[in-house]
């Protein structure tokens, strides 16, 4: 039977989802210079990174996380940690890059973020296979089994089905954050690998929502409201009426735990909203940014990784003809937004104007 999750969009849902709408309409719309935006968002990973390894018990702290993987410091006897740190960062970078490219996802991507999970930092890596034993999750004080996911044999069928109800889902009604919310919790449920499948999950889920339009600049980072609420994050996970997969979990209600999801991302949403108003009304903001119409500051998205950018490039980010590319472009120049640093008829290149950057 095809995987459809049981879940019932109550009052606390819905007004979650219209605080994300909220704050997702609000950021897109902020004059953030390229520099501000990219020191915000290498927050964000390594806060992601922090939060996300912390969950598993990972003994770094955030400060020691930004060494590691800014300045490749070591810490004694923490060499787990550091790999561990290094592998969280490399599977975001990815999750970014497949981010930039929309597509549907697939298994394929999904073992390739875990590969990279558990590469210590490597990123030439396989994608990794799924577990072919049994695994279970026990309380780490009492030891008790809480959780017995399905048997190997029926790991590759479920993730299958998890990959064609994503690909299903995405052309129907139901809103970004419920996907990326339930896509959670049933890889958390299969939990296709012996480790690394909380961490995985994570990924998955930010993965769908930069897909889906929800990616806030990749400000923000959901890790830490887990982190911060750790014990409802495994309480709301915890559901059915056993502990066993078969019997229960897998047709479980889910609506507290999307009901928990939903308000993380309406919380991470509401907070990166704040720190970038803060950033916005700075003294780094010139006059000439705070007037821009809203697609220049879209269009400022492209000076993250580049100095310059073409008429290829603003025909991929609007989905837009060349010529109207080329118009836009001509347009920016002559409004001071952008200047000529190529002149090169067939491969004419701009860089902004002085005082954006």
């Amino acid at each position: 039977m095809p995987f459809q999750p049981r879940f019932t969009i109550t009052a606390k849902i819905a007004r979650s989802l219209m605080r994300i709408e909220g704050a997702k309409q609000s950021l897109m719309h902020l004059p953030i210079t390229p520099s501000v935006l990219a020191s915000l968002r290498e927050t964000a990973r390594l806060y992601s990174t922090h939060c996300s390894t912390m969950i598993e018990g990972n003994r770094l702290t955030q400060e020691q996380v930004a060494k590691v993987v800014q300045h490749h410091e070591h810490f004694a006897g923490r060499e787990r940690d550091e790999k561990e740190v290094l592998g969280y960062y490399a599977a975001l970078k990815k999750v970014e890059q497949l981010a930039a490219k929309p597509s549907d996802i697939t298994e394929h991507q999904i073992r390739m973020l875990h590969a990279l999970v558990m590469s210590g930092g490597r990123t030439r890596v396989k994608p990794t296979p799924y577990r072919d034993g049994q695994n279970v999750i026990r309380d780490g004080r009492t030891g008790r089994i809480v959780y017995m996911p399905p048997e190997a044999k029926d790991v590759s069928k479920l993730m299958r089905e998890l990959t064609v109800w994503l690909k299903a889902s995405a052309g129907q009604e139901l809103p970004c954050p419920l996907r990326a919310g339930i896509a959670h919790y049933q890889f958390a449920t299969i939990h296709p690998y012996y480790d690394g499948n909380g961490r995985t999950a994570r990924l998955l889920t930010t993965l769908i929502l930069h897909l889906g339009g929800y990616d806030l600049k990749g400000l923000y980072s959901l890790e830490e409201y887990y982190a911060r609420k750790l014990g409802e994050y495994y309480k709301a996970l915890t559901v059915g009426p056993s502990h066993n997969y078969y019997l229960g979990r897998a047709k479980a209600d889910i609506t507290p735990w999307v009901e928990y999801f939903c308000l993380g991302v309406a919380e991470s949403f509401e907070n990166v909203r704040k720190q970038a108003e803060a950033a916005a009304g700075s003294s780094d903001i010139s006059p000439l940014l705070r007037k821009l119409d809203p697609r220049q500051r879209k269009a400022l998205e492209l000076f993250r990784d580049s100095d310059t950018i073409t008429s290829r490039d603003i025909e991929r980010l609007f989905a837009v003809s060349q010529r109207t590319a080329r118009r836009l472009l001509q347009l920016w120049s002559d409004a001071g937004f952008l200047v000529i640093a190529d002149p090169a008829k067939k491969s004419r290149k701009y860089a902004l104007a002085e005082g954006l950057m």
